[in-house]
């Protein structure tokens, strides 16, 4: 098993077995802390740039600013509130949890920059029983978010 700060901290090691197909998965932010009396479950919803400095590439290879990702965290939040199950149904969750932590919110905090990713920390109160009987088992293990962008290329440095 990986912890969870080797995923934000330094790309995936060398050994990593492919995925199904001979392709290798990136991994994904797994559901960080849960309570299971009050279905509650935590972690990063998205992460912009990893504690080492580098920019993540997402599983479509796309990458997010952090401050395109603070302003869509806020939208959200403002707007919606509302988590779903697998993109298809709604109204299964409810956003309980959201702080981005960028550089200069981890300073505010008296962190260190760099102690945190700048990413996109969530909590959900999960609301269906049968949905938070898939998080305790282990078959949903992760947040994935759903939004719409432009894409712009971006050159390489």
């Amino acid at each position: 098993m990986i912890a969870f700060n080797d995923l934000i901290a330094a790309t995936p090691p060398p050994d990593t077995p492919p995925a199904e197909g001979g392709v290798k998965k990136k991994h994904g932010l797994r559901i960080a802390k849960s309570d299971d009396e009050r279905m509650l479950a935590f972690g990063w919803a998205s992460v912009a740039i990893r504690v080492d400095g580098e920019q993540i590439e997402d599983w479509q290879e796309d990458m997010i600013d952090p401050a395109d990702l603070e302003n869509a965290a806020y939208r959200f939040v403002e707007l919606y509130r509302e988590g779903g199950e697998m993109h298809e149904r709604g109204d299964v969750a409810v956003l309980v949890e959201s702080c981005v932590f960028t550089e200069e919110k981890q300073k505010a905090l008296g962190l260190e920059p760099g102690t945190l990713p700048v990413g996109w920390w969530i909590g959900f109160h999960v609301t269906d029983k049968d949905v938070w009987e898939k998080v305790k088992s282990g078959e949903y293990t992760m947040f994935s978010i759903e939004g719409e962008a432009e894409r712009v290329e971006v050159e390489q440095q």
